[in-house]
């Protein structure tokens, strides 16, 4: 099964995203700029096989839900991430709001 929802974090809106997976879960928050990610996001390969596309994107581990997604602490950010300023141990929403233009 497959889940979207608005979400707003400080009246910006994102896009909540939640696939039912055997065994798993898979979760994303993202909008027009970026987005956050549980553990099945590969930060090495977008920063190196992908690099030239910048992505914006951070990975957080052991979540469960897309609110534990938006409290943990991220494990690991892209290049593209830490030139907005996001970097990890920040929470995924404060990662989220860095990436509003």
């Amino acid at each position: 099964m497959v889940n979207l929802t608005p979400i707003m974090i400080e009246d910006q809106p994102f896009t909540a995203v939640t696939v039912k997976l055997p065994k798993t879960n898979f979760m994303a928050v993202t909008n027009d700029h970026g987005y956050i990610m549980c553990g099945a996001l590969d930060v090495a390969l977008l920063n190196d096989k992908l690099k030239e596309r910048k992505i914006v994107a951070a990975r957080a581990v052991g979540v469960r839900t897309i609110d534990q997604l938006l409290e943990a602490p991220l494990e690991s950010v892209t290049d593209a991430a830490r030139e907005l300023g996001i970097h990890p141990g920040m929470s995924g929403k404060e990662a989220l709001l860095k990436m509003v233009k």
